[in-house]
């Protein structure tokens, strides 16, 4: 993180946290960073992660909305938590049905049932 932290930088701070991103000081912005302003003096910036390790940030937020590891939601939790990942796209990314069945303790099959049901 940031040594001398300027307001908007701690202020900033959870939003980056749960996003997977960092918090750049002035000197450290690149390009494909966010430049983040202060009356207008960049003060910092957000530097977004890559694709890797995105459906694991996407879970571990579906799990704290929920209250629970996947592996030991209900039913009824899973399939909350399934519609929850496909709406960020989760499923979009390549073996991520695999993957959330293997977090979940279900099928693939099962984990295909849940996109598939009525919400």
């Amino acid at each position: 993180m940031v040594s001398a932290r300027h307001p908007l930088l701690r202020a900033l701070e959870p939003v980056a946290d749960s996003l997977g991103a960092e918090l750049v000081g002035p000197r450290n912005v690149r390009a494909g960073d966010i430049p983040l302003q202060w009356e207008g003096e960049v003060v910092g910036g957000l530097r977004l992660p890559g694709m890797r390790g995105s459906l694991e940030r996407m879970m571990a937020a579906v799990e704290q909305e929920v209250g629970a590891p996947l592996a030991r939601m209900s039913r009824e939790q899973k399939q909350l938590a399934v519609r929850a990942l496909d709406d960020r796209g989760a499923f979009a990314l390549r073996r991520s049905v695999e993957r959330v069945a293997d977090a979940m303790g279900v099928s693939r099959f099962t984990i295909y049932n849940y996109l598939n049901a009525e919400g």
